[in-house]
């Protein structure tokens, strides 16, 4: 059987087990309860990547890079910094054309990033796509002692979104940012002590807790199975930011994944990206780092 081949296999398994698992709406993700660990029981890593990665190509050319690097799963950008690939996907090839763009290149779609654009517009595109995670971010910063009843006023605020997510099958995640709502330790224990909603989660991007000094690992032991998706991103210079080029050991953000039995994907992540080629190369190094880091988290 070739790889490809191999890979429509793993999609139909894949797709078979959300189906059996429709309404499981507990299970913070679109994984059943068992499907991050692999055959003996060992939590099992699994890798995606960002369409704005390659901003510059069309998405049939994003896609095809991102699966001949061997990403299992997409996080497909609006417009931020002018990436074309959401917009281009809702206005010409609608769900159907979505889903077949992702079979063609045996990716499953993870998620949607809706800085620009918002929840509300790609939401039914993303529910009769398959589903998924749509992030987007927080509110304004606050005083510390203001943390309670604004993170209780901006999780109220999110109330229509959320019921977006549930008609549609989907998820929603607010990414952490500084000067924002969401930007500490504290920020993230109110977000995840207020919560309630089991399709509503945390995007984790680690860049911006080491931009305020905040321990990575701390963070996700924090988010715990509220966390829907994470950022493989580090406060560091031009490539320097992929998992494998910059100088942090990631090796303990993978055991603290580990540690919370993270059912969604690792998503290696940069902004300001190069040329395409320079980009493929710098995401394979990042894919092998990270598949170091987890044979080394898991040897034991």
């Amino acid at each position: 059987m070739s790889m490809s081949d191999c890979r429509r296999v793993q999609r139909r398994e894949f797709l078979s087990r959300v189906a059996r698992g429709a309404g499981m709406v507990g299970v913070p993700g679109l994984l059943g309860s068992g499907d991050a660990a692999g055959a003996e029981g060992r939590w099992k890593m699994r890798l995606s990547t960002s369409t704005i990665h390659f901003g510059r190509l069309p998405i049939e050319e994003a896609f095809r890079r991102i699966a001949a690097l061997g990403f299992e799963a997409v996080d497909i950008w609006s417009a931020f910094g002018g990436c074309p690939h959401l917009d281009d996907a809702l206005d010409r090839l609608g769900p159907e054309g979505l889903k077949e763009l992702l079979a063609k290149h045996a990716l499953e779609l993870y998620a949607f990033s809706v800085y620009v654009g918002g929840y509300a517009k790609y939401a039914e595109l993303l529910g009769k796509a398959g589903g998924g995670v749509a992030i987007r971010g927080s509110a304004g910063p606050c005083e510390r002692k203001d943390l309670s009843t604004r993170m209780k006023a901006f999780l109220e605020s999110l109330q229509g979104e959320v019921e977006l997510a549930q008609k549609h099958n989907s998820y929603l995640a607010i990414e952490n940012h500084g000067d924002a709502l969401l930007d500490s330790l504290d920020s993230l224990k109110a977000f995840v002590e207020l919560n309630r909603h089991p399709r509503l989660g945390i995007a984790l991007a680690p860049y911006h807790l080491q931009a305020g000094g905040i321990p990575v690992e701390e963070a996700i032991a924090v988010c715990g199975k509220q966390l829907f998706f994470f950022y493989a991103w580090q406060h560091a210079a031009g490539q320097e930011q992929l998992p494998g080029i910059g100088p942090t050991d990631c090796g303990p953000w993978i055991a603290a994944l580990r540690k919370v039995d993270y059912r969604w994907y690792v998503n290696p992540f940069m902004h300001n990206e190069p040329e395409p080629e320079a980009m493929s190369k710098g995401l394979a190094r990042a894919r092998d780092y990270l598949k170091q880091c987890y044979a080394r988290v898991t040897s034991g």
